[in-house]
């Protein structure tokens, strides 16, 4: 799967793109499709990267600076974004495309996928589980410390100048401005 997308990223070795199997009768969406206006060696993916480009130089163009029409400054920031989002939905439909056929061709590879996700979300939930009962532990045991500082007042003389003694000893101190 990794000699039809060489050369398609940066830092690969250029070289003549090859096609990835498509179905037949059916061009791939790396190449050029008929009717559009793709160079020879260029893919999908080389344009993807080109209309993000041309997308982030619209947004910080001396010439939207120096104070043209708004209105021009939109509709070239919008052509650009429209022109992005539609090679990006080309690049997902064929990676759907992709995907598909993955599925019809090798089912049991869908499968282990399906499988693995499954258990990497059960781990996930386990985790949360138990960062949970952690959390649950700690409040019963909070809880559980003010109930018994509760019943002590029970303990102490019935006193009402020893319960007070008591009950301000719990108090702390009021802090000294410095």
């Amino acid at each position: 799967m990794a000699a039809p997308l060489g050369g398609m990223f940066s830092g690969q070795p250029p070289g003549p793109p090859q096609p990835p199997p498509g179905l037949p009768g059916q061009p791939s969406l790396l190449q050029a499709a008929p009717g559009a206006p793709r160079p020879s060696n260029s893919t999908l993916v080389d344009e993807l990267e080109s209309s993000f480009e041309a997308c982030f130089a619209s947004l910080v163009s001396q010439d939207y600076v120096s104070g043209t029409d708004q209105e021009e400054i939109r509709t070239g920031v919008d052509q650009c974004i429209q022109k992005f989002l539609d090679i990006a939905r080309q690049t997902e439909c064929f990676f759907l495309q992709k995907r598909l056929q993955l599925s019809v061709q090798k089912p049991e590879q869908v499968i282990k996928e399906d499988v693995s996700e499954l258990r990497n979300e059960l781990q996930r939930k386990d985790a949360l589980v138990q960062k949970h009962l952690t959390k649950l532990r700690h409040w019963q045991q909070v809880l559980e410390d003010i109930s018994v500082q509760h019943k002590k007042p029970a303990d102490i003389p019935q006193g009402s100048l020893a319960y007070l003694e008591q009950a301000s000893a719990n108090i702390p101190a009021p802090l000294k401005p410095t």
